[in-house]
C-alpha cells in the first residue's frame, strides 16, 4: 500500500467517524497511540479510546492515531517500503515524540513489532537513539507481565491510564535529554524502564534477582500507577462512534472497576482491586450525550452488578432508547429486575461464566456459586423471555477429573432443560452455546507458580469432553485447542529471554512452533515448570499491591477445596458454607 493510498484510507475512515480529535502539532507533545491490530478491532477497544481521550484531554498534548494496515494489505506495504502513518493528519509516526502501544492481548505482541517495521523504528529499545520516538508500551498484560515485551520498549506504563498520562507529560516538560527523560520516569509511579535494569540469572535459569542500575534513581521494583477513587474522573466511554468497527457505533461504558469476589485464576480480578464504582450520574450524562450516534449501550465490567445503582443505571439506558448488553454477568448478582430490564432493552442472549460444572472444583478455583444458584439464574433469565445463553467453561483446573467434565455436559443438559421449559410456551427454542478454554496460570494470580497441564492431558480432555457433548440439540460447544493455550502460555509466563521468539514469529507470520525452534528458546521452561520454589519470578518487577503471602494461602486454600467468601457473600453462605465443605 502506497502513502498515498494510506492518505485515502485515513481521510475515508475520518469521513464515517464523530468524535475524533484534531489539534496542531505546534508546541505540544505529540504522541502516536497504537492498537496492535486493525482499525476494525481497536476501534471496538474502550482501553484504546479511553487513553486518547486522555492524551487529548491535556492541552499540551496532541495523539494520533495508528493502526496495522488490514491484512489484505499489510504485504503490499512492507513491500512498498511506504512509512506508516496516523489516522487524524496522516503524519508519519516516525516523526512524533511518543509511539505509545495500547496492548490488550499477547497474540498483538508479534503486531506491535510489525508497526515499528512499517515505521521505520529499530524493534529493540538498545538500537534506538534521540532522533526516534520514545517507545511506551501499556494495555492490561504489560502491567500484570512486562517482561515478554521488555527489549523492545523504552518504557512500560504499568497501571490505569488517568494517571500514567500526567506523569508522562511532566516528565518530557523538564526533561533535557532521552536520558534524562527515562530518568524521570523511573522515578514516576507505574513507568518501568527495562533498560536500567540487569537481570541476573541461577544456575538452573530462574531469575535470581533484578538489579537497577546505579545512577539511574530506577527502584528495587515499580509500583502499579492506580486511582484512588473514581469519583473525580469521568467512567471510561466511547468517545468516538463509527460503524468501521466490531461493535458498530455501540456506546461502551465502564461501570465499576475491580471485583470482590478474586477467583483464583482472574488476573483482572486481582490486578484492578480495589472495586470502584463510577458515579451514576456521569455514566448516565455521557450516554445521553451519545445517544445521537448510538442505540446500543454496552456496559463493561468485571463485575457489573457490583455497582450500587446498577438498577437504576439500567432503567434510565432504556428510557433513553438504548438496547442494552452487558459483559459476562456474575451469576451471584443476577435478579428477576436486573433480568427483566435487560430483556426489555431488546436483550435476548446473556453470558454467564460456570467456569466448571462441579461445586467442589468451584471451591477450588473460589467461583463462589453452586449449581443450585446457576440453576435458579438460569430460571430466572429464561423466565424473563431471554432466548439464548452463553457459557465460559475451563478444563485442566488444578485437581480436576474425568468427573468434572462429565459435570460440565450434566450442567449443560440442565440448563437445557430449563431453556426447553420455557421455550415451550413461546413455540421458540433459543440455543446454549459454551466456550471452553485450558486453563492458562496467569502471573500475578494464586495460581502464578502451576505449571500448565501437558498438551498429550489437554488433548485427551478436549476428546473426551467432545465426545461428552456431542449430538446434544441446540448446544454448542466451542473448545480452543492446546496448541493454541501452549504458546498464549508462553507469553504469559515469559521473560525477556523470550523475545527473540516474538521476533521470529513476526518474520514468519505467527508459525510459533517454527519459531521457538528458530529462537532456541525452551518454551517448556516457561509453561511446564512448577515455580513454586523460584526465587523470583519474571512479573516481580511489577508490584500490583497483593502480597505472595496472600496469594500462596489463597493457594493452599484451593487445594483444601476453600472458598474465599466476598463481603457480601459471607453472611449468606453462612449456613451453606458448612454442607458444602
Amino acid at each position: 500500500m502506497t502513502q498515498w493510498h494510506q492518505t485515502e484510507r485515513a481521510r475515508e475512515l475520518l469521513s464515517k467517524e464523530v468524535g475524533y480529535v484534531r489539534k496542531p502539532h505546534g508546541g505540544r507533545l505529540r504522541v502516536a497511540l497504537a492498537f496492535p491490530n486493525t482499525y476494525f478491532v481497536g476501534m471496538s477497544n474502550l482501553g484504546f479510546q479511553t487513553v486518547y481521550r486522555l492524551f487529548n484531554a491535556e492541552p499540551d498534548i496532541v495523539c494520533e492515531r495508528v493502526f496495522l494496515p488490514p491484512k489484505s494489505e499489510l504485504a503490499e506495504q512492507v513491500a512498498s517500503g511506504a512509512r506508516l502513518v496516523t489516522i487524524e493528519s496522516q503524519t508519519a509516526v516516525s516523526e512524533f515524540d511518543v509511539l505509545a502501544f495500547s496492548v490488550s492481548f499477547e497474540w498483538d505482541y508479534t503486531n506491535v513489532l510489525t508497526l515499528l517495521r512499517l515505521a521505520g523504528i529499530p524493534l529493540r529499545a538498545e538500537a534506538r537513539t534521540d532522533r526516534h520516538p520514545l517507545i511506551v508500551i501499556g494495555g492490561a498484560v504489560t502491567f500484570v507481565n512486562p517482561e515478554p515485551l521488555a527489549l523492545f520498549a523504552d518504557v512500560i506504563a504499568a497501571g490505569e491510564g488517568e494517571s500514567l498520562v500526567p506523569s508522562l507529560l511532566g516528565a518530557f516538560q523538564g526533561a533535557s535529554d532521552r536520558r534524562d527523560l527515562l530518568r524521570r520516569l523511573a522515578l514516576e509511579r507505574g513507568f518501568y524502564v527495562p533498560s536500567f535494569y540487569q537481570v541476573q540469572y541461577e544456575s538452573d535459569g530462574t531469575i535470581q534477582a533484578f538489579v537497577p542500575e546505579a545512577g539511574t534513581g530506577a527502584p528495587p521494583v515499580v509500583r502499579k500507577a492506580a486511582l484512588r477513587t473514581t469519583e473525580a474522573v469521568d467512567p471510561p466511554a466511547t468517545s468516538i462512534f463509527t460503524p468501521e468497527t466490531e461493535f458498530g457505533s455501540r456506546f461502551l461504558v465502564e461501570v465499576v472497576r475491580g471485583c470482590a469476589n478474586l477467583c483464583r485464576f482472574c488476573w483482572a480480578g486481582y490486578n484492578y482491586l480495589p472495586v470502584r464504582a463510577f458515579p451514576t450520574a456521569r455514566i448516565l450524562e455521557l450516554a445521553e450525550r451519545a445517544r445521537p450516534y448510538s442505540s446500543r449501550a454496552g456496559l463493561v465490567s468485571i463485575a457489573l452488578c457490583d455497582h450500587p445503582e446498577i438498577e437504576e443505571i439500567l432503567t434510565r439506558l432504556a428510557r433513553m432508547g438504548y438496547s442494552i448488553s452487558p459483559a459476562s454477568l456474575r451469576l451471584d448478582d443476577l435478579t428477576p429486575t436486573i433480568v427483566g430490564l435487560l430483556r426489555a432493552s431488546g436483550e435476548r442472549t446473556l453470558t454467564i461464566a460456570p467456569e466448571t460444572g462441579s461445586d467442589r472444583l468451584r471451591r477450588v478455583i473460589n467461583k463462589t456459586v453452586t449449581n443450585e444458584e446457576i440453576l435458579a439464574s438460569a430460571e430466572t433469565i429464561f423466565s424473563s423471555g431471554i432466548e439464548n445463553l452463553k457459557l465460559y467453561f475451563m478444563i485442566g483446573l488444578p485437581t480436576e477429573t474425568d468427573e468434572d467434565l462429565v459435570a460440565i455436559r450434566d450442567l449443560t443438559l440442565q440448563l437445557r432443560d430449563v431453556m426447553l421449559a420455557h421455550a415451550r410456551g413461546r413455540g421458540h427454542i433459543g440455543r446454549i452455546v459454551a466456550s471452553v478454554n485450558p486453563l492458562v496460570p496467569k502471573p500475578a494470580t494464586a495460581y502464578q507458580w502451576l505449571p500448565m497441564e501437558r498438551d498429550a492431558v489437554i488433548e485427551q480432555k478436549i476428546r473426551r469432553l467432545r465426545s461428552l457433548v456431542s449430538g446434544i440439540d441446540n448446544v454448542y460447544f466451542t473448545i480452543k485447542s492446546e496448541r493454541h493455550s501452549f504458546y498464549q502460555a508462553l507469553l504469559s509466563l515469559g521473560d525477556r529471554r523470550v523475545a527473540p521468539a516474538i521476533e521470529a514469529a513476526e518474520r514468519n507470520g505467527g508459525n510459533w512452533r517454527a519459531a521457538v525452534a528458530e529462537a532456541g528458546v525452551d518454551a517448556g521452561f516457561f509453561v511446564f515448570r512448577d515455580r513454586s520454589q523460584d526465587r523470583v519470578l519474571p512479573w516481580d518487577i511489577i508490584d500490583g499491591g497483593m502480597k505472595h503471602e496472600f496469594f500462596r494461602a489463597e493457594f493452599d486454600k484451593a487445594l483444601r477445596e476453600e472458598w474465599t467468601l466476598p463481603p457480601k457473600r459471607q453472611k449468606e453462605n453462612a449456613r451453606l458454607l458448612p454442607v458444602l465443605q
